[in-house]
């Protein structure tokens, strides 16, 4: 697995190398100290996994991921950082990063980069407590806004409730072929990219 680490503090970019290279399965390819050399370093190398802050400067984490999943969807980014706001959630993960971590848990680095690099998303104990209270924000969107018709807002809740593909189709007696034609419309109809993004935005907007 190789890995990309970006932080503005240098000695926590050191740190992390030692530890993520303590497992054998993975290389860390470089290090970066901002959003900016995180896009230009990316491009470079195409790591398997970049792991980055969100507050630098020159360019925040939150922009340098924005840019470089704008030109690779299949980018696959974990925020590392000390900070637990909920704009910071809730932007990281409509940006379609695969993860949200914070560094006291640093033990738990290692085990979700190998979750991401196995399809996972992934978040942090303190993450997954936080987005019930994400749900409250104002203003929300109508469903019927973006052309969603009954039975696939019926989806939407049940993929939102944690619900596979298959649990899907045995509640709504569809075949699984179908639910997957189904979140695939969803997606692009709310050019979302994936069952993670298409949860938040329904606790968002319900």
């Amino acid at each position: 697995m190789r890995v990309l680490i970006v932080d503005d503090d240098r000695l926590v970019c050191v740190s992390l190398k030692v530890i993520l290279e303590s497992d054998e399965d993975i290389e860390v390819v470089a290090l970066g100290y901002n959003g900016k050399m995180a896009v230009e370093l990316y491009e470079d190398l195409l790591p398997d996994i970049l792991l980055i802050d969100i507050r630098m400067e020159i360019m925040t984490g939150l922009k340098g991921a924005e840019i470089i999943l704008a030109s690779h969807k299949e980018a696959r980014i974990l925020f590392l950082t000390t900070f637990l706001d909920d704009e910071y959630i809730i932007k990281a993960l409509k940006i379609g990063s695969k993860g949200y971590l914070l560094k006291q848990n640093f033990e738990s680095i290692i085990p979700c980069l190998k979750a991401v690099q196995a399809g996972q998303t992934v978040f942090g104990d303190e993450i997954i407590t936080k987005i019930p209270s994400l749900i409250t924000e104002k203003n929300k969107l109508k469903f019927s806004d973006f052309n969603i018709n009954e039975k696939e807002f019926e989806i939407i809740a049940k993929v939102a409730d944690g619900l596979n593909n298959k649990e899907i189709s045995e509640k709504l007696y569809l075949s699984e072929g179908t639910i997957r034609n189904y979140i695939s419309t969803i997606l692009e109809k709310l050019s979302l990219r994936d069952r993670t993004q298409l949860a938040i935005f329904y606790y968002k907007n319900k």
